[in-house]
């Protein structure tokens, strides 16, 4: 007999099977961290851009000798250890409120005729396929708990797209990112089996129903019903998942529950969320992580009244635009540095650090304004084997995604071009 694993075999090759594989390894399900340590990908990205007069280090001054700039002034101690790449950029884009939704991904919104939005995976996912085998979660999705219309980030409110190109849902601020994480799930055991088991048997029928009606069916509407089965796809891997972890109690939380005080205070929701990644890396609980930042907040936390959208376009007046923009740089980067601070402080088992053995990028799809060019992009941590404290320019017309595909497979996943990519970005690798 046909089993639902074997079916799904035959169906997908690209994210369900991967994931599907790993019920093979069921019996090694583990909350504890590996005597290694194992490589992870993380993603940081804003909406809005930066003050790119003073962000970005000056051109004619590549490699190592470069000033450090007022934007990035905060960053300074770090200098060494991380490397701001200039001149990247998604060629389809053409959306200036859109700092994340095709950030990670360099897709073409038109690429679908009649059709005016379409999306395609994004790179973290491309990660999880392989990273998130051996853990509880493939990866976890972070995002402000701010309002969608104020981030700056663009639709799908989600850093992070799967293999059909819809957006994947994340924890809205750090209280529930803490829960997704941590919190025990106090159902029996006996209990979860048997809703799962129904789970499965709503699966079942919901896939017979689906492939009698695919009989006949024009090709048109062949091609709509796929699309329903890489969803069918998509919760059968959820289930797995959460089949293969049921018995495996969740982590002792290495930090404290957030106060919901934090919600809606930009610059405290980015601390926590910080933090509440270093704890997801010291309980493995995942190796691939986004998270989709606050502006809006992080402006109000600062006292600053300028609406977020007025202040990328500082340009046009200056005055208090420029300020807030300026200071919005700053306060980005003192939170980032504190974020490398812990990063570096954290002993993994073998001595050495989290820094060593991640693989991070620092960014947005928009430079400032509506300005899609020269996308902001710092990379850093050790594990993917870059150039690290260099002022880098790319060359001419170079795709974001050639940076993230370098990323890619300095993490050990393989991955034969990603979005627009032509190659890896080889001025980044050591």
């Amino acid at each position: 007999m046909k089993t639902r694993r074997h079916f799904l075999q035959s169906s997908t090759a690209v994210i369900a099977l991967p994931v599907l594989e790993s019920l093979g390894f069921r019996r090694f399900a583990s909350a504890a961290a590996p005597a290694t340590p194992p490589k992870r990908l993380v993603f940081l990205g804003f909406g809005w851009g930066i003050t790119d007069t003073t962000w970005y280090p000056d051109i004619a001054k590549t490699g190592a000798d470069y000033a450090m700039t007022t934007g990035l002034k905060p960053l300074e101690r770090h200098q060494k250890d991380f490397s701001v790449v200039q001149g990247l950029w998604n060629k389809y884009s053409n959306e200036g409120h859109w700092g994340s939704t095709m950030w990670l991904t360099g897709a073409n919104r038109y690429a679908q005729p009649g059709q005016s939005f379409h999306n395609s995976i994004s790179a973290d996912q491309v990660a999880a396929a392989q990273l998130g085998l051996k853990t509880r979660f493939a990866s976890l999705q972070f995002n402000s708990s701010e309002s969608g219309d104020m981030s700056g980030h663009g639709p799908g409110l989600s850093m992070a797209w799967d293999v059909s190109g819809k957006p994947v849902g994340g924890q809205n601020g750090p209280v529930a990112a803490f829960h997704r994480l941590f919190a025990k799930d106090t159902t029996p055991l006996s209990e979860q089996k048997a809703m799962l088991a129904q789970k499965r048997s709503v699966l079942d029928a919901v896939i017979d129903n689906a492939k009698s009606l695919q009989r006949g069916l024009a090709k048109n509407d062949n091609a709509k019903l796929e699309e329903y089965f890489q969803g069918i796809r998509d919760i059968e891997v959820r289930l797995a998942k959460e089949e293969q972890w049921m018995e495996v109690p969740r982590p002792q939380a290495p930090l404290k529950e957030p106060a919901t005080t934090a919600q809606g205070n930009g610059r405290e929701e980015i601390k926590l969320i910080y933090d509440i990644m270093i704890s997801a890396m010291q309980t493995d609980s995942t190796r691939v992580m986004t998270f989709r930042q606050p502006v809006a907040t992080l402006l109000t936390s600062m006292d600053i009244k300028v609406h977020p959208h007025d202040m990328s376009h500082y340009h046009t007046t200056l005055g208090e635009k420029l300020d807030a923009s300026q200071r919005r740089d700053i306060a980005q980067s003192e939170l980032l540095a504190g974020f490398l601070d812990k990063l570096k402080a954290t002993k993994e088992a073998d001595g050495s650090t989290l820094f060593d053995n991640i693989a991070l990028a620092y960014g947005s799809n928009i430079r400032t304004g509506h300005e899609l060019s020269n996308c902001p992009t710092i990379l850093t941590g050790r594990a993917a084997g870059f150039k690290l404290g260099q002022n880098i320019v790319a060359p001419k017309d170079t795709p974001l995604c050639n940076a993230w595909l370098a990323m890619l497979h300095g993490v050990g996943v393989e991955a034969e071009r990603h979005g627009d990519s032509t190659g890896v970005l080889k001025e980044i690798l050591a």
